[in-house]
Order: structure tokens, then C-alpha cells, then sequence
């Protein structure tokens, strides 16, 4: 791997309880501190769950029916946001652990893919300790695919993403741990379906379910939510970071108008290509 974290750095665990809330309030939390850490402030890793949401990439937002495919969602319960890294649609739930990497970058520089192997790097360890030996490439068939797709025995486990200010970015996995992976790929196969139309020309991935997998699943020493967060952190303290809400910490007031922000900025039909 080519760098790691710069020390000292907060390990931010908040996957203890469940986020029902707004979806948007993680990664507005993540934008905000994003912002300081530009300006100075400590770097760190946000360990963080959701109830049930939908987080949808900026090309899904473009679909042809892709309001309908919404309500459908808000009908059976889910939380519906557009992130501002890349990537397409992903569920989440309770047996899901999102991880951001929030890092300085005072040059300015574009190495996207020494920031995707500083995550790949980390979600590699962690696995190694649950008895897991990680792959990359993208795993044809699952939902958000890319280059980055983290997999074991072929089937993926992980999606990561990437979103970058001028002086700072941020790297985001998602990590099936938990669950049903099968079902959270019809899922996201059925909201495909309805935001296209049926339209297999439109920009969208096949989704298969069988492609996906978690942890549970694949019999990492009886991997749980608990055990993975656990041998995650302990892969971070093991790079010099520190278990800890960073001091920086954005105000209830700063959350509610980034999230409006990044609502009104990113979740609209028409986005800019």
C-alpha cells in the first residue's frame, strides 16, 4: 500500500445504534468535517449503521422513472438519499458497517487510486482477521459496481466510493457483515426495473443477487457486526489512530443545513454529466 492515515487520527464508532433518521445526516457529517480538516483538523474514521435506506449515485438520479422507483421505496419503508462520491445504488440496514476515511489533501493531487487502496488496504486487513483473504476487481452482476469491488471466493462484499474537496476528500465502504445479501440485491434489481422501465439500454447495472455476500455468510470465524467493527478498529489503532468523537464535531444546526445542501445540490432529475 502506498500511505496510510496520518497520524494522530480519530476512530469515530458509532455503529453501537442504528442512524433511523435522515440518511443524508452521515454524509453530511462526513462533508462538514471533510471541510475542517482542510483547514487543519485531525483526520478520522467514521464507523456508522443505518435502519433501512437506499443511498442511490447521481446517475441513478438521472433515470427515466426514477421518481416512481422513489415512492416505491418511501411505500416500503426506506430512507432515500443521493450521496455526493461515486457510485450506484446500495442498500443499507442493520447488518451493514459504512466506514469513511477523511483525510487532508493540502497539494491538491488526483491519485483517486492510492485513496481506493488505503480503504481496500484496511477492509483487507480486517478480513484477514476474521479468517478471510480479500480480493479487488469489479464483480460483474452485484449493485454499485467498480473497480474497486472488495470480494471473497468471487463474491462481493464491499463497494467503495470516493468524494473530494480542494484540500481534503473522503473514501467511503459500505461492508456487508450481516443480513441477507441475496435480498438486498433483488431489492435493488427491483428498483433498477422500475426506474428504467424495463429499458436495458439505460444506464444501469444487471444486477444478479447470487454475485453478493457477507461475512456471516461466508463463515469469517462467526463474523458479526460486533466482531468485524471490532477487528476494524483494532486495524486502526494499529495504524496510530485513537477511539474517539473528533473534537470537531459539527453542531445539529450545521448537520440539518448541510443535509438540506446536499439535497438540494445533488438529489434533482436533471444533474449535470
Amino acid at each position: 500500500m502506498s500511505g496510510r492515515i496520518p497520524s494522530p487520527f480519530y476512530i469515530q464508532d458509532s455503529s453501537d445504534k442504528t442512524l433511523v433518521g435522515d440518511i443524508l445526516f452521515p454524509f453530511a457529517y462526513d462533508e462538514l468535517l471533510c471541510q475542517k480538516i482542510g483547514e487543519g483538523a485531525s483526520p478520522f474514521v467514521h464507523i456508522w449503521r443505518h435502519e433501512k435506506a437506499i443511498v442511490l449515485g447521481l446517475r441513478d438520479r438521472r433515470l427515466p422513472n426514477v421518481e416512481h422507483a422513489i415512492r416505491w421505496l418511501h411505500v416500503h419503508g426506506y430512507q432515500v438519499g443521493v450521496r455526493n462520491s461515486g457510485g450506484a445504488a446500495v442498500s443499507l440496514d442493520p447488518g451493514i458497517v459504512n466506514v469513511s476515511i477523511v483525510m487532508p489533501n493540502p497539494t491538491g493531487r488526483l491519485e483517486f487510486k492510492e485513496d481506493f487502496e488505503l480503504m481496500y488496504a484496511l477492509i483487507r486487513e480486517s478480513f484477514a482477521k476474521l479468517g478471510l483473504d480479500a480480493g479487488k476487481g469489479e464483480v460483474k452482476g452485484s449493485y454499485c459496481p467498480g473497480e474497486y469491488d472488495v470480494s471473497v471466493n468471487g463474491r462481493k462484499l464491499c463497494g467503495i466510493s470516493q468524494r473530494r474537496q480542494t484540500k481534503a476528500f473522503i473514501v467511503n465502504a459500505f461492508v456487508a457483515v450481516e443480513g441477507h445479501a441475496y435480498r438486498r440485491g433483488e431489492l435493488i434489481r427491483s428498483f433498477y426495473e422500475l426506474a428504467t422501465g424495463g429499458d436495458p439500454d439505460q444506464d444501469a447495472p444487471v444486477v444478479e443477487p447470487k454475485t453478493m455476500a457477507t461475512l456471516a455468510e461466508l463463515g469469517g470465524y462467526g463474523a458479526t457486526v460486533r466482531t468485524f467493527v471490532k477487528t476494524l478498529t483494532e486495524t486502526l489503532t494499529s495504524w496510530g489512530g485513537t477511539v474517539g468523537r473528533h473534537p470537531d464535531k459539527p453542531s445539529m444546526q450545521e448537520l440539518e443545513r448541510m443535509a438540506a445542501t446536499l439535497r438540494s445540490r445533488y438529489d434533482r432529475k436533471e444533474q449535470e454529466t
